[in-house]
């Protein structure tokens, strides 16, 4: 009699042991930490360490205003590298050549201004106005009131007006030209600053133009001095009409030195203003640090503001920055009020790659569990269909000796595979009912051994 061989039994199922674990948990880790890497670089590149920034004349106020900013940077781990220029108009070339950060004095900014998201090619932004620079006009007392009635009394001067690439000599030499004095009927000389002071008082020069916040070295030596005078303007209400960047500001009667009653009476400014400007692509964590320098620096009253005016938004040169508005209005970041600059930054990036990081993570790992379970009972599905076919060839045929020493042995490597394999407790009960299953299939295998042979049928 031709009978059908039982069918070998399938090789064990694969399944996921303390070491797959380790190394599942290994990988993840790794593929974590190089996505983290990647994200970092990408998305939120850490802040330099050194930026540059374009000041002014070493003897300039800029210039002095920039060495403060530059220790609180460097109490901060970030190292502020100065670079001392001609004046606005060299600082500005130098912001749109590339330098990160520096100050320019309003009006000599040409570029419309736009929303931060505008469609503006300039690649500055204002980090807000810092301060007034006003248009000190310094002469000898007999010639300051023809001075201040008209600057068309300097023709045939001398006079100081700024040197060449500075915001001084543009400003100063539109205000002369509205008077029509010109390099043709006036000597007008390349000097500012200490050189300009020193030389008026020399009485090389009959007057000086110096634009200057109120603590700047030639504006302090001049002003404290009898034998010069600060000229008041009649006009200067309608030359701020004239010349739109200025704006007219009112220096009281001796606020300068009260027992001197300097100046001995009060004395109309024309003004600019200094901004502090950075470009678009400044890391936003250097602008917060500039912005946070900014408002513990020029804070302080001058001669010509009140505590707490400066810095301000308002009447700023430039397009100004989104994150300064945003500092201006809710102070600092949130993470920089409570730790330092450097943990702070930290936290803020490592938050920002984590968070996409975490949105890949939390549904990969909940659904790991749901995936070993599926494994587990593949394992056990498996095995029963192994089972279940034994059975089915058991009942349906009668066996020979080899075929049932074949069905035994089968049945011992499947118990013994399932011995083998780690469940968890929720599948025990589960294991422990395919070995009484494999007991039900070996006493039904042995009971068709013992059988008379020709029997067919299941037996009972």
């Amino acid at each position: 009699m031709t009978s059908n061989t039982a069918k070998p039994a399938a090789p064990a199922a694969w399944h996921i042991t303390r070491k797959h674990g380790v190394i599942f948990f290994v990988s993840t880790l790794a593929a974590l930490a190089v996505a983290f890497w990647l994200l970092s670089r990408s998305i939120s590149p850490a802040p330099p360490s050194q930026i540059d920034m374009t000041t002014g004349a070493i003897d300039g106020a800029s210039h002095q205003f920039a060495l403060k900013y530059q220790a609180l940077l460097k109490a901060n781990g970030v190292t502020l590298r100065l670079l001392p220029s001609s004046g606005s108009v060299q600082n500005l070339e130098r912001l749109r050549a590339g330098t990160p950060a520096g100050f320019v004095q309003g009006g000599l900014n040409t570029q419309p201004l736009t929303e931060p998201d505008g469609d503006s090619q300039d690649p500055l932004l204002s980090l807000g106005v810092v301060g007034y620079e006003p248009v000190w006009i310094f002469t000898s007392p007999p010639l300051a009131k023809a001075l201040g009635k008209s600057l068309g009394n300097l023709a045939g001067k001398k006079v100081a007006v700024g040197a060449a690439g500075s915001g001084t000599r543009k400003v100063a030499l539109e205000l002369l030209a509205a008077y029509g004095v010109t390099p043709t009927n006036a000597t007008l000389e390349p000097v500012s600053g200490l050189a300009a002071a020193n030389a008026l008082l020399a009485r090389q020069l009959d007057a000086a133009i110096i634009i200057g916040a109120p603590s700047s070295p030639a504006v302090q030596l001049l002003l404290k001095r009898s034998d010069v005078q600060l000229v008041s303007m009649d006009h200067a209400e309608g030359l701020s009409r004239m010349l739109t960047y200025l704006s007219v500001i009112k220096l009281p009667a001796g606020s300068v030195d009260a027992a001197q009653n300097l100046p001995p009476q009060d004395v109309a400014l024309l003004t600019t203003t200094a901004n502090l400007v950075v470009r678009e692509d400044l890391h936003p964590a250097l602008g917060y640090l500039l912005l946070d320098a900014a408002r513990e620096i020029h804070k302080d009253a001058t001669l010509l503001n009140r505590p707490g005016e400066f810095p301000r938004l308002e009447g700023a040169d430039f397009t100004l920055s989104e994150d300064a508005r945003r500092y201006h209005k809710d102070g600092r970041p949130f993470l920089q009020r409570y730790v330092p600059y450097w943990v702070a930054n930290a936290l803020q990036r490592l938050l920002l790659v984590l968070l996409p990081l975490m949105a890949v993570a939390i549904p990969m790992f909940k659904y790991v569990p749901q995936f070993i379970d599926f494994k587990q009972k593949s394992r056990l599905n498996r095995c029963y269909g192994l089972l279940l076919d034994m059975e089915h060839q058991v009942q349906s045929k009668t066996l020979s000796p080899e075929e049932t020493a074949l069905a035994s042995a089968q049945l011992d490597q499947i118990e013994r595979d399932v011995s083998s394999m780690k469940f968890p407790l929720a599948f025990t009960d589960r294991v422990y009912t395919l070995r009484q299953h494999v007991d039900y299939v070996r006493a039904h295998l042995n009971l068709r051994a013992q059988a008379p042979k020709g029997t067919t049928g299941a037996t009972t």
